[in-house]
């Protein structure tokens, strides 16, 4: 469906305001669907990126500051989040040897099978090819890194 008929409007001002609203849009859409298949296995879509992350790190430990840089969303609150995963057990915490004010965070084995059993449902691979083809998804990525540009973090 087109984004205007979602939103009920007749016309954007411009092509870069109608592709503006269709992004954001869009994401709130994906967002939610994330959101309700995470809480399926009582994690928040916060709690996955972690995860993600925290796996991707094995067999090295990660810090709170590394998971923040990597984080999709910003997080202000990264201990709390930590904390909360910490208490499901699916990540350990550990004292970082070389700085005391650090904390070493492994993702345990338990946080490994539930990002097995939880990640293709994650990928959305139910919901995007029956939309868009795979090259028109490659299309999207490149456009969507195109209109970041090279200073997106500036802004």
């Amino acid at each position: 469906m087109r984004i205007e008929e979602e939103l009920h409007v007749r016309k954007f001002v411009s092509d870069w305001q109608r592709a503006t609203v269709n992004i954001l849009f869009t994401a709130g859409w994906l967002g939610l669907i994330l959101e309700k298949r995470a809480s399926k296995k009582g994690i928040t879509l916060q709690q996955f990126n972690v995860l993600r992350i925290l796996r991707g790190q094995l067999p090295q430990a990660a810090t709170n500051n590394l998971v923040r840089s990597r984080m999709i969303g910003n997080t202000p609150d990264i201990s709390r989040l930590v904390d909360r995963i910490v208490a499901k057990g699916l990540v350990s915490r550990d004292k970082n040897k070389e700085d005391k004010r650090a904390v070493d965070l492994f993702i345990t084995q338990k946080g490994l099978d539930l990002l097995e059993a939880i990640e293709e449902d994650m990928m959305l691979s139910d919901v995007l090819p029956h939309n868009i083809s795979e090259k028109e998804a490659a299309q999207l990525s490149e456009l969507l890194d195109k209109m970041r540009g090279n200073a997106a973090s500036d802004y």
